[in-house]
């Protein structure tokens, strides 16, 4: 089976492999898997026998359109000094949404910190979400109730958890075949490829035949670093080192995203062992918002990418297809809605008192902790009530 659609690069042995020589393959579409053009046009062809019902893509629209009014009111209320930091999204929805509605109950979700569309669609309620960014918790949600696991700030290190966890799924469905079978995704963006525990986890899952997918979000910039001082081959290609598939899909046709993946974690559920995707698409604002990107890249460079908005896409056939004005307003009523609740739930949050870090440094109550409890305590019991000493 190929690995790759992309050809492999051809060098002269006798040629100095430095910049003026090497081909710039990271920021080339060619040989991505696409479903639906930026036109709104859908091919005809299925990714091996992959095919999304029509009526499906309404509700994928829906999703994708509602996790960017998430995202734009996040950003506003951090602007506004609700939130200590907030990390956009904006024009990765299609590669999150699509990814996030290929997987099954069963399956488990490790994210970085901007898997804000897959998170929802696992089932994180929005506003938890913010709880972390609000700085009222260090998590948000119990990854048991969605399989979504909490967010991981240290670049590429959930790439290990996911295998691992696949290796305890595959060593559980062993022990009791009824188990349904399931799959880990592995979120994590082009800047954590270059992480070194990326390459562990793709050794340990391929060593292991792991019903691991790897998903990269391609979005073009590592904070400030392009993709092609990183990688000198598209990173789908990496995947042939560990002899595993890798592929490269349109990350901002929603279509080809869900096709492609349902397709990977088919394949890892069944004992095909572990696939990674390369989703091709573009961080349209900043990597964070303390981030400037006007630092770094250039205004045209982003002008290119609205053209292949991936809601503006879905929109367009949606159009076409003869959905009607009802559905978009009715759809922005929805948004509007949501961000209205948003806004009060995040204002409404406040810190638990600095007892309850005591209480959840441990699972259970440790002698340390406790002594260092009370000393606090007795510290607090010296102030009066204007804040005083006594």
């Amino acid at each position: 089976m190929a690995t790759s659609r992309l050809p492999a690069a051809e060098f002269d042995a006798e040629e100095q492999l430095d910049a003026r020589h090497l081909p710039e393959f990271p920021r080339d579409p060619s040989g991505m898997v696409q479903m639906l053009s930026p036109e709104g046009e859908l091919k005809s062809s299925a990714f091996r026998g992959y095919l999304p019902a029509e009526d499906e893509l309404a509700a994928l629209y829906r999703d994708m359109y509602l996790i960017r009014r998430f995202d734009q009111e996040a950003t506003a209320l951090q602007r506004q000094g609700e939130l200590a930091l907030w990390v956009p999204m904006r024009g990765q929805e299609a590669a999150q949404i699509g990814s996030a509605r290929a997987m099954q109950v069963q399956d488990y979700a490790f994210p970085t910190y901007r898997e804000h569309g897959v998170a929802v669609a696992r089932g994180v309620a929005h506003a938890d979400l913010l709880k972390l960014f609000r700085g009222v918790t260090n998590g948000g949600w119990n990854p048991k109730d969605t399989n979504f696991h909490l967010y991981t700030l240290v670049l590429a290190a959930q790439c290990l958890h996911a295998v691992g966890y696949a290796m305890g799924m595959q060593r559980d469905q062993f022990a009791e075949p009824s188990l349904p079978k399931a799959a880990t995704v592995a979120y994590f963006g082009d800047g954590a490829s270059s992480e070194g525990d990326v390459h562990e986890s793709m050794v340990f899952a391929a060593s292991f035949n792991a019903p691991a997918v790897f998903f990269c979000q391609n979005n073009h910039w590592a904070i400030s670093v392009p993709t092609e001082v990183q990688s000198r081959v598209p990173l789908a290609h990496r995947a042939q080192g560990y002899g595993f598939p890798g592929i490269r899909v349109d990350g901002n046709d929603v279509l080809a995203v869900q096709a492609v993946t349902r397709w990977a974690l088919d394949r890892a559920r069944n004992g095909g062992g572990p696939v990674l995707i390369e989703a091709f698409t573009y961080r349209m604002s900043a990597h964070t918002t303390a981030d400037d990107p006007t630092k770094y890249r250039l205004a045209t460079e982003e002008e290119q990418w609205v053209a292949r908005d991936p809601l503006t896409r879905v929109e367009r056939h949606l159009r076409a297809a003869g959905t009607g004005d009802d559905f978009f307003q009715q759809l922005e009523e929805e948004a509007v809605g949501l961000a209205k609740d948003l806004r009060t739930a995040v204002l409404s949050m406040s810190a638990p008192g600095l007892e309850h870090r005591f209480a959840t440094t441990y699972a259970e109550a440790h002698p340390l902790i406790q002594e260092e409890l009370k000393a606090w305590r007795d510290y607090e019991a010296g102030f009066d009530v204007e804040g005083g000493a006594r």
